[in-house]
């Protein structure tokens, strides 16, 4: 295979239970956002907006919509060696002592796959998680990694102290390289002068080839190891003297965007993912959809224009402050502060407010729904409300989460 300069492994292969029922048929990094993307399609953008073509994913759970996704609608031609986006299924490593085996962990997964770094010899390897909503020029990152000559170089963004025991936290000194490196702590450690922040990894890193290859060789020989970037890998590095830096993320440059990249949402709760989907709809969002200098790819599947139709009395169909998909009709129906996906159908004297509408949802005519989240392909009657009696959605079956938002199951027939 050819050589290549920088080489993208992104870890997809995520249950992603904390997302149930979205997370019922699919892995988290395949649930869709924001009208018509899914989860994965964040980090593929911030490698091919950074010129960084030479792309693995690696999954392992419930990843068949995952794997049609990037197969279909993410694919270069076929006459460059060093453009291509390759799905790496886990196929059951062989271990001397333990015999066949899923990944162990974050570190395992990439150790396993580490003949195929080597079939490219990159000088550098880009270890991304495949789950989080972001944008990131890498290649900023990959150059500061080779101006501080690191062997590791962390992702770092600063959070709320008594947000930070959710990721490893930092320690660095005035050159910010890390001097102590704290995974889930239950007492995280603020940056110094600002008590009410602590700098958590974001779990993206840059490795030099040849330390990656050293620090998971050591790992995988190591018994007592849960194969984990952060709770091992990391910890060794800094114990044996590499060379390991933060990189702030709010220095990060994003072509067409004024002030400093701030937004990196980890969308693992159903709350989470809720709150990051309603923040699109806002006259100004934290994370704009909309910059031409950097676009966001995705599936490309030819849906005809919204539409909205009748414009008699009370029976007007309007969307407002909310995102629309081809394909959507509103059908003399209200949509308000929502996102709807492809091919929805909100019928007559309806209303939707402030949810999530996934692809092929139908809401029929005099529905009430409000802070909720459809799954795909879900048939909903005349007459029926949803989020205005929790107890009934409860009876219903459906997950009611602790901010009260509802998910009605892929598929769900009432």
């Amino acid at each position: 295979m050819v050589k290549v300069e920088v080489l993208g492994m992104i870890l997809a292969g995520g249950q992603g239970s904390r997302l149930y029922p979205l997370t019922a048929k699919r892995a988290k990094p395949a649930v869709p956002f924001g009208a018509k993307y899914r989860i994965i399609d964040f980090v593929l953008n911030n490698f091919v907006n950074s010129g960084i073509y030479s792309i693995y994913v690696l999954t392992q759970f419930k990843a068949q919509s995952l794997t049609e996704h990037i197969q279909r609608y993410w694919r270069f031609g076929a006459f460059l060696e060093d453009h291509f986006i390759l799905l790496v299924p886990a196929q059951m490593y062989r271990y001397e002592e333990l015999g066949p085996v899923w990944y162990r962990g974050t570190a395992d997964a990439i150790y396993q796959n580490l003949h195929l770094v080597q079939n490219h010899a990159p000088t550098a390897v880009a270890v991304f998680g495949g789950d989080h909503i972001f944008k990131m020029n890498v290649r900023h990152m990959v150059e500061y990694h080779y101006e501080k000559r690191a062997d590791i170089t962390i992702a770092a963004y600063p959070v709320p102290v008594e947000e930070a025991s959710r990721f490893g936290v930092l320690q660095v000194d005035p050159e910010w390289r890390i001097t102590e490196f704290q995974e889930k702590p239950k007492d995280p450690k603020p940056i110094p002068n600002k008590p009410h922040l602590a700098l958590a990894s974001m779990g993206n890193y840059i490795f030099r080839t040849e330390a990656l290859f050293e620090l998971l060789e050591a790992d995988a020989r190591e018994e007592a190891s849960s194969h984990d970037f952060g709770k091992d890998v990391i910890p060794r590095a800094l114990k044996e003297g590499y060379r390991v830096y933060a990189y702030d993320f709010h220095r990060n440059p994003i072509p067409g965007q004024e002030g400093p990249n701030l937004y990196w949402r980890d969308v693992g709760t159903l709350d989470a993912y809720f709150e990051a989907s309603m923040d699109l709809v806002k006259v100004v969002p934290e994370f704009d959809l909309f910059n031409p200098e950097w676009p966001l790819r995705t599936a490309n599947l030819f849906s005809p224009p919204a539409k909205f139709v009748h414009e008699t009395g009370e029976r007007v169909g309007r969307a407002l402050n909310s995102l629309l998909a081809g394909g959507v009709i509103v059908s003399g129906g209200t949509v308000r502060e929502s996102v709807l996906f492809r091919r929805v159908r909100v019928n007559s004297y309806s209303l939707v407010e402030r949810s999530v509408l996934f692809d092929d949802v139908e809401v029929g005519r005099y529905c009430r729904i409000r802070n909720a989240i459809i799954d795909k392909d879900v048939k909903i009657p005349p007459h029926t409300e949803i989020g205005y009696d929790l107890e009934a959605d409860r009876a219903r079956g459906f997950t009611v989460t602790p901010e009260g938002v509802v998910v009605v199951p892929k598929g769900y027939r009432f």
